[in-house]
């Protein structure tokens, strides 16, 4: 690492610690000829990804689009700003993870309402209907009744429980 002061090629590392909640390093560094210290970060680099918008356009992936998002689904219903950002966390993390570096939008949105469909069946029909477009009342009341007819989780519980 050169030397921000002299501008020697080389320094020793004093010290190394986690920042950032360990998406960074910090290294506390040492120059050997001037003896002066500095500070460095190691960031991990990450390959960009790139959504497939409906009308075929690229665009680099905004995290901050799925919680505006989520936040007006989520309006006026018991969902904390913590659960919509974990909902965001686990998508983008999910994504990142992934081999593709290119995902279509209706990826990201399915992944969304699934996990908003378990947290809040009024905010899932609300993003539903705006992320599905809905042409009219009838598609509308075909996904109101795929989520009717999906058993409760409080049911599944007691079925099982009646079958022991």
């Amino acid at each position: 690492m050169k030397c921000p002061f002299c501008g020697y090629e080389d320094s020793k590392v004093i010290d190394s610690r986690p920042a950032e909640g360990g998406a960074t390093i910090r290294r506390r560094r040492q120059c050997i000829v001037c003896e002066k210290r500095f500070t460095t970060y190691e960031v991990i680099e990450s390959m960009p990804l790139v959504v497939i918008k409906r009308d075929g356009s690229r665009q680099s992936f905004d995290r901050t689009k799925i919680i505006n998002g989520l936040v007006r689904a989520c309006e006026k219903r018991p969902v904390s700003l913590a659960q919509i950002e974990n909902i965001a966390d686990e998508v983008g993390l999910e994504l990142q993870s992934g081999i593709d570096r290119e995902v279509r939008s209706s990826v990201i949105g399915n992944m969304v309402m699934d996990r908003l469909k378990d947290l809040d069946e009024v905010a899932y029909v609300r993003f539903a209907s705006v992320y599905r477009s809905f042409k009219d009342v009838s598609s509308f009341l075909e996904e109101l009744s795929k989520l009717v007819a999906k058993p409760d989780k409080a049911e599944e519980a007691e079925a099982s429980a009646d079958e022991k």
